[in-house]
């Protein structure tokens, strides 16, 4: 795929041709560079009751009610469905800091394009969809619909933020991330699965508070985007940035690469204290790599699929 440095309504609606091979509800481990392995909380979809029958040869025994059991005299089970439906709610940062990219995409089009890729197998699994997208200086809420109009909302969104971002002048107010956390818990009731994109810049105690408080009656999956040139600087040389029609040399000495390496670092060990002792997945999405690839990874049934 070419190199990307904004993102366009048909490029995400081109996108779900690929919005397979992944799923975001099933229990799995969840492999990550930043926050270790650990085992998902994800519920996957709820369990609604349907009837009570009796018991049947070959039925599994921890289906049994026995209450019901005791009062008839006679072994029934409990027969639930699996529900059809649940809400997901995307959570798209798309922020100043996104704006960045030295391999094959802004972070701003990576998380547009996990938030397509998303919605999609969201649709195609009979879910409802909304989002929540956001930067320095508004926010927009759209609340959970059915069916592919409202894809091309979230879309049209997305696209309008994104092309905000190369614009002469970056957006300013004062929306932080923690003001989109805060939508997304007035938004996301109970049994939601919310999908936050964002590089997590200004993450703060303010945020965990928040991420826990979503993750208490709902799914959530944390999306931590980076860029590679924050692990690795070494070996580069006569390096430059173009920002808004300015060029940038970047220092290339040892000092500056440890510097660089140090903050980064720094910035992966706030990540792990906010999520993993909480049990929030983090998946790490880099810009160099496409997104799909890296979703089926980590959340694929058949990855060599």
């Amino acid at each position: 795929m070419p190199s990307l440095t904004t993102i366009t309504l048909d490029h995400l609606v081109q996108l779900k041709a690929e919005a397979r091979g992944f799923s975001f509800q099933q229990r799995q481990p969840v492999g990550s560079l930043l926050a270790g392995r650990h085992a998902s909380r994800l519920r996957g979809r709820g369990l609604a009751f349907e009837e009570l029958r009796n018991y049947h040869p070959g039925d599994d025994i921890r289906t049994i009610d026995w209450k019901a059991t005791a009062r008839l005299r006679k072994p029934h089970v409990r027969v639930y469905s699996e529900e059809r439906e649940r809400p997901v709610l995307l959570v798209v940062d798309q922020r100043s800091p996104m704006f960045f990219g030295s391999r094959r995409t802004m972070k701003s089009v990576a998380a547009a394009e996990l938030a397509a890729l998303s919605a999609w197998r969201a649709l195609n699994g009979g879910d409802r969809i909304g989002g929540i997208v956001f930067n320095e200086e508004e926010l927009t809420t759209l609340r959970p619909q059915r069916g592919p109009a409202q894809a091309l909302r979230l879309f049209h969104e997305i696209e309008r933020y994104n092309q905000r971002l190369a614009e002469p002048e970056f957006p300013t107010g004062d929306v932080t991330l923690n003001h989109a956390l805060q939508a997304a818990l007035h938004s996301a009731t109970h049994d939601h699965l919310v999908v936050l994109i964002t590089d997590l810049d200004g993450a703060d105690e303010e945020t965990k508070r928040l991420t826990t408080r979503i993750s208490a009656h709902n799914d959530l999956i944390v999306t931590a985007v980076y860029d590679p040139l924050g692990i690795q600087l070494t070996g580069h040389t006569d390096m430059e940035a173009r920002d808004r029609g300015r060029n940038w040399k970047i220092p290339t000495d040892k000092a500056f690469d440890k510097a660089f390496r140090d903050t980064f670092e720094a910035l992966t060990r706030q990540w792990r204290e906010l999520f993993l002792h909480l049990r929030i997945p983090l998946f790490p999405l880099s810009t160099d790599q496409p997104v799909i690839d890296q979703i089926r990874k980590s959340f694929g049934q058949n990855p060599s699929r």
